[in-house]
């Protein structure tokens, strides 16, 4: 067997070694054109179950796609790739009907699903090997499934009876910021590596010229499209309200530094969660750290006071919607410094446009994964003909209602200074 690493971009070397070790549960792996992550994928689920039948354990995997007909042509023959490049044919055998790569010495099979319809998930449900257990995992092009939710259920049929499973998703990022996969690759799980790769990552004779030319003459031509295609950018539709967005996480370290406390409370129940953001601004460089969040459909005012004293980070009033003076009320008899949102006319247009002015909005996804997922998926609203107008839907956005309400202060005076000086 050829060694994998002579066979993978440099690149992909320390995925490879945490892919070996079993280090992750679930490996994100995103690129745009001639980045390698599905021959990337294609090589490491062979020699991932070969490895498994040396140590005794009965390894098996499933690719899938969302529609059948694109499995034989993407991931069965990237896998029969992979086979052939470790130069291991002669120990598996390939089926066609029903697609299906069996490992000769001990019988570990990759089986090939689709699931676009009921029919489908029923059987993906109904999955058993005639030795050993499900493995292995491989959605190709994840952004063609329906969500986080579609992906769950899969994963609990599947991966199951064994131990040390990796799931890998492979996929180029949409153009949309608010698809559900940009969405969710936000939010940073403890079992999940996310990896990001180019063509540029790839030696250019794996490539050859042809791809390089095509590559270059859309970047002179088209940037964004490039940016998308081939960078594997989430380049957006031209539609973000946000473009300023840092998502990263704040250390404790950071977060002791931080003197100009600011604290926002959009408030919920039934239906809409309620809202309670922490953020740190800095007057001189123009940014804004959100580090502090509960966010929560059901809860009661006297446990979001509990969840608060928890979290709260010094004195600083609490700036709430001042349509529930009642709630407001009951939070100031549970010991917090609450008051209400000023507001006044144009008001949302006066703090959306603040925030977009910032220099900066750096929003922890660990402390605060749904306000990340909110501020990275608000666009403008679009008319009957798909085109974006100036006006700001009125939907997940309890994140930004909190993040205006905490700095209102600042919109107020900002918008009087705007004002006189048109006066002047």
């Amino acid at each position: 067997m050829i060694n994998p690493y002579d066979l993978i971009a440099k690149h992909f070397y320390d995925l490879l070694d945490d892919v070996l070790a079993h280090k992750h549960t679930h490996y994100w792996i995103k690129g745009g054109r001639g980045s390698t992550k599905s021959s990337f994928i294609g090589l490491a689920i062979p020699l991932l179950m070969m490895i498994d039948a040396q140590n005794g354990v009965y390894s098996n995997a499933v690719a899938l796609r969302k529609v059948g007909d694109t499995l034989a042509d993407s991931v069965y023959a990237q896998l029969l790739w992979g086979i052939e490049m470790l130069r291991v044919s002669d120990y598996w055998e390939p089926k066609i009907s029903p697609l299906k790569l069996i490992y000769k010495p001990t019988g570990q099979e990759i089986r090939f699903r689709s699931c676009n319809n009921k029919e489908e998930h029923r059987k993906l449900k109904s999955t058993k090997f005639k030795k050993g257990f499900c493995k292995y995992v491989w959605y190709e092009e994840l952004d063609e499934f329906f969500g986080m939710e579609e992906i769950r259920s899969i994963n609990q049929s599947l991966l199951r009876g064994g131990s040390d499973y990796e799931a890998f998703y492979s996929y180029n990022p949409p153009k949309m910021v608010s698809s559900w996969v940009n969405a969710e690759v936000i939010n940073v799980r403890k079992d999940r590596l996310v990896h990001s790769s180019t063509y540029l990552d790839v030696p250019k004779e794996w490539l050859g010229e042809e791809f390089i030319i095509e590559a270059e003459h859309l970047k002179k031509t088209n940037e964004l499209a490039y940016r998308n295609e081939y960078l594997g950018e989430a380049t957006g539709t031209g539609g973000a309200i946000f473009t300023n967005l840092v998502i990263e996480q704040i250390s404790d370290e950071e977060i002791k530094k931080f003197d100009n406390i600011l604290d926002g409370n959009d408030f919920g129940y039934a239906v809409d969660p309620n809202c309670y953001l922490q953020m740190h601004y800095d007057k001189t460089r123009k940014c804004l750290y959100i580090f502090n969040e509960i966010y929560k459909v059901g809860m009661s005012n006297k446990q979001l006071a509990t969840e608060i004293k928890k979290k709260k980070i010094g004195h600083s009033f609490i700036t709430c919607d001042s349509a529930e003076p009642k709630s407001i009320a009951e939070l100031q008899s549970y010991g917090l410094r609450v008051k209400g949102a000023k507001k006044g006319p144009d008001s949302v247009d006066y703090g959306i446009k603040f925030l977009q002015q910032l220099e900066k909005i750096v929003i922890d996804p660990v402390r605060c994964p749904n306000t990340a997922r909110e501020f990275n998926g608000y666009e403008y609203e679009k008319d009957k003909y798909g085109n974006f107008v100036s006006k700001y839907p009125d939907i997940n956005n309890h994140s930004i209602d909190s993040a205006r309400y905490a700095i209102e202060d600042y919109t107020i005076r900002n918008n009087w200074e705007i004002s006189n000086r048109r006066v002047l």
